[in-house]
């Protein structure tokens, strides 16, 4: 009988420890039951929710870091650089480029508030100091100091504009706009693109370079009378070519007035004068005679002189030549080459004007006719020769209408 309670004993022990363990897992399913449904009891609600705090935690992204940059070094910086300032992770609020003891650049920011570029370029040999602050994305202002310098210059690497007409002048229909480089441009278009005209009413027009020292604009046909004109040269700090830099920028507006044409014809001894279409007046002229003959071709009124000095030496007659002459007191006198055609008052020569040329290239007439022109013309009006079988050189004053449209347009650096 001993044998047979040993099994029996064990059994009922083993039957106890199961029901103690059902009993405790009951127990704590529902103690989890009692937790999710009352967020103030204690036990194991306290826990349950740490865990969920820490896990809300570990998905929160983390601010990424603000990058503020400026597109200079500390020295030598070339004087056409455009400051420009970018941001990454920040949006600028505030850039200020400021040259020591100077005014600061004008610039402006982009939409998205990403970058910040200057609107003028350097100065040579000067000290700027960049300030700018941003944003970050957690709201943290970001701050970037930077201070550089620009490359000196001389003025033999620096080259100045010179703008015709000038501010303010009323000219004529034919007048080109003229800009003038005190040191040669060998880097012509990347000058020209920061060469603009204006006109209003708007008419099409073309850069022409004469030379690496001058570029004329004109409009396709003559300005239209009343046309206001505004041209403008911002160059400052463009690189001309060859380590030369534009030295200031410039601008002028001017007045396009009434339509006055003299149309001269030399063989027929005779000038008629339009204004606005109007015939004003024939007068009659002498041209140059052979030898001297007074060129054919469309001219403008180059200055205007009331007195006038005419030395044949200018012209390249020796003062040893039975053709020289040196007049001190020309009166009315109107350059329309640089080679030194003018029309002008010849009371030496009135008995041939109107029936024969005995200048010496110019076109003369009475001083009476002589003083009513020049109380009508200005710079840039028209005088049209014809009559002689000698040529006007297109670059011997302003020649610009001899020159015919496609080829005139081609000789822009843009073409």
């Amino acid at each position: 009988m001993a044998l047979h309670s040993r099994p029996q004993h064990r059994q009922t022990r083993r039957d106890a420890v199961v029901a103690a363990a059902v009993g405790i897992l009951a127990a704590s399913a529902l103690a989890g039951c009692n937790a999710k449904a009352d967020t103030g009891s204690t036990g194991a609600a306290p826990a349950t929710k740490a865990l969920h705090h820490r896990a809300a935690k570990s998905t929160e992204k983390p601010v990424p870091p603000a990058r503020l940059k400026v597109n200079v070094a500390q020295a030598a910086v070339p004087v056409d650089t455009l400051v420009r300032v970018t941001a990454a992770n920040a949006t600028l609020q505030r850039v200020s480029v400021r040259a020591q003891g100077g005014a600061a650049l004008p610039g402006g920011l982009a939409k998205n508030a990403a970058s910040w570029a200057a609107q003028e370029r350097l100065e040579p040999g000067t000290t700027y100091h960049v300030s700018a602050f941003a944003k970050d994305e957690g709201g943290a202002t970001q701050r970037l100091q930077r201070t550089f310098h620009t490359v000196p210059l001389s003025l033999d690497q620096q080259t100045y504009p010179s703008i015709a007409p000038i501010d303010g002048e009323t000219v004529g229909v034919g007048m080109p706009v003229i800009v003038q480089f005190d040191v040669p441009v060998t880097n012509r278009a990347e000058i020209e693109k920061h060469l603009s005209v204006q006109t209003s009413p708007k008419q099409p027009g073309t850069w022409h370079w004469i030379s690496d020292y001058e570029v004329h604009w004109r409009p396709r046909t003559y300005w239209k009378p009343g046309s206001n004109v505004t041209v403008n040269a911002d160059v400052n700090g463009v690189n001309a070519g060859s380590g030369i830099y534009g030295q200031e920028d410039r601008s002028t507006s001017f007045h396009v007035g009434d339509a006055v044409f003299m149309k001269i014809h030399v063989a027929r001894h005779e000038m008629r004068v339009f204004d606005n279409g109007r015939l004003l007046r024939t007068i009659p002229v002498t041209g140059g005679k052979p030898g001297f003959t007074t060129r054919s071709g469309i001219k403008v009124i180059i200055e205007k002189f009331r007195h006038k000095r005419m030395d044949a030496a200018t012209t390249g007659i020796s003062p040893n030549s039975p053709e020289y002459y040196n007049i001190s007191n020309v009166e009315y006198a109107q350059r329309v080459t640089y080679s030194g055609e003018f029309l002008h008052a010849a009371p030496w020569s009135v008995g041939d004007q109107g029936s024969a040329n005995v200048s010496h290239g110019c076109v003369g007439m009475s001083t009476s006719n002589a003083a009513w022109l020049y109380s009508l013309t200005k710079r840039g009006d028209v005088v049209d020769v014809t009559g002689t079988d000698r040529s006007m050189e297109p670059d011997n004053g302003y020649g610009d209408w001899n020159v015919p449209w496609t080829q005139y347009k081609a000789a822009s650096a843009l073409s």
